[in-house]
C-alpha cells in the first residue's frame, strides 16, 4: 500500500510503501490519532524498515493508496 505524506513548505513529498498486511482502517486511525495531536508526530515505517517522523503541524496533507489504483505511465486510451 503506498502512502504518500504532504509536509508543509517542502516541495517534496514523503512516499512510503506500506506492508500490505496492515489494515486500513487501523492506518487510518493510527494518522488521525497522531494528527489530532497539536503537539504530536506521525511515525511512519515502511516494508524495508525505513522510519519516517513528521511533526503533526507540519503535516499538509496524508494520501493512502495501492500500487494497484491505476498508477499508468504513457499514453492510455
Amino acid at each position: 500500500m503506498d502512502v504518500r505524506i504532504g509536509v508543509t513548505n517542502s516541495m517534496r513529498e514523503i512516499d512510503l510503501d506500506v506492508d500490505d498486511s496492515i489494515d486500513r482502517s487501523e492506518l487510518k486511525a493510527h494518522i488521525e490519532t497522531a494528527l489530532g495531536e497539536e503537539t504530536g508526530v506521525l511515525w511512519m515505517a515502511d516494508r524495508r524498515g525505513r522510519e519516517v517522523v513528521v511533526p503533526a503541524a507540519k503535516v499538509a496533507y496524508v494520501e493512502i493508496g495501492s500500487p494497484s489504483e491505476g498508477r499508468t505511465i504513457g499514453f492510455t486510451s
